[in-house]
């Protein structure tokens, strides 16, 4: 049987290697979806890692540091780093400004103003932090190169330090900006910010405070982008059902072909498992040349894309077991043809 399946792979392998690139591409661009989901979660993580806080303090009530617009004043700053818990606290300014770009059109920039000296430390992999006012460090997605210019909410600010995976809100490039330039632009100078971090994790807080480990800042960061990530697991779902049928309508057309050899194979004694056997390893076969090629085709492609594309071993570890999943589930498009065959059909029978 075997013999017999890879000699139909063979005889109809053009029709067969249609469909191999086809599935390689549905799979290829679910091994992205999920790549897509991942790096979300992954840009999240690492900007709350950047800022090295141990606690975040916002307004009582309020979603988050990043999704809630709030204001904090000096003497909150230091009631806050006079509880219990806390080492150091200070004020960090949270927002978003776009910048316009040399060639035209404008550039969406997520501010980070911190405190110079404190507790963040920008990640820079290329050139130093920022040890003064007008100046910054960037994601490089934004492209900026070391001692370019840029112009946020009106304010000049020279390229220092380039960071990497350092985005949220879905690649939009962080920046890091000493506060006092961030105060300037937003708050027209005044000592304000728009939450409070803090080395050490506060016992109790000011009323009307309330402090927010890095997990739930974490989750404040991915909230907006929630029905977005649900949508991205929903395409998935079809892309797996659209391989599935590319696979089952190949095989089905193969069986309906192959009614006349089918009905030879059971006058000779095969038994309609051993058929169905058959469709089941061509549709296997399929399915793991595409895994191949998907995996070749999503490495190549995630590069290209705006979005954050972190694909997790994990997804390349389970594809090929999807893979043979949908071939089996695919091959059973063809289950009757093959069970139905009347052995006199080999003999010009009806």
């Amino acid at each position: 049987m075997w013999t017999i399946t890879i000699r139909d792979l063979q005889f109809r392998r053009r029709r067969f290697i249609i469909a191999v690139f086809g599935t390689a591409l549905v799979f290829g661009m679910a091994l992205i979806m999920s790549g897509m989901a991942a790096g979300f979660r992954v840009e999240a993580a690492s900007s709350i890692k950047a800022v090295g806080a141990d606690a975040w303090v916002v307004r009582a009530g309020t979603s988050g540091p990043f999704t809630a617009f709030t204001t904090v004043t000096p003497e909150i700053v230091a009631q806050v780093g006079r509880q219990p818990g806390v080492a150091h606290a200070e004020a960090l300014i949270v927002a978003r400004r776009t910048m316009p770009l040399a060639g035209g059109g404008l550039l969406d920039v997520n501010m980070l103003g911190y405190a110079l000296g404190g507790i963040v430390e920008p990640p820079v992999v290329t050139g130093r932090v920022p040890s003064r006012t007008g100046e910054v460090a960037i994601d490089d997605r934004s492209k900026m190169r070391i001692g370019s210019r840029l112009v946020l909410g009106g304010r000049e600010l020279r390229v220092v330090g380039v960071m990497h995976g350092i985005s949220w809100f879905g690649g939009i490039p962080g920046a890091f900006i000493p506060i006092e330039d961030v105060q300037a632009m937003i708050f027209e100078g005044r000592p304000l910010g728009t939450t409070i971090i803090t080395s050490g994790i506060p016992i109790n807080m000011p009323t009307g405070y309330a402090a927010l480990s890095s997990s739930a800042a974490r989750a404040d960061m991915l909230r907006p982008i929630e029905n977005g990530m649900n949508a991205i697991s929903n395409i998935q779902m079809l892309l797996w059902i659209v391989a599935a049928m590319i696979i089952g309508a190949v095989v089905y057309l193969s069986a309906l072909e192959r009614v006349r050899d089918f009905a030879v194979l059971k006058a000779l004694g095969g038994s309609s498992r051993a058929l169905f056997g058959g469709l089941v390893a061509q549709a296997v076969i399929v399915a793991m040349i595409a895994v191949a090629f998907a995996t070749l085709i999503a490495v190549v492609l995630a590069p290209r894309f705006a979005l954050p594309i972190n694909i997790p071993k994990s997804a390349f570890a389970l594809l090929p077991a999807i893979g043979m999943t949908i071939g089996s589930l695919a091959s059973l498009s063809g289950l009757r043809r093959a069970v139905s065959v009347d052995p006199a059909l080999a003999f010009g029978g009806p």
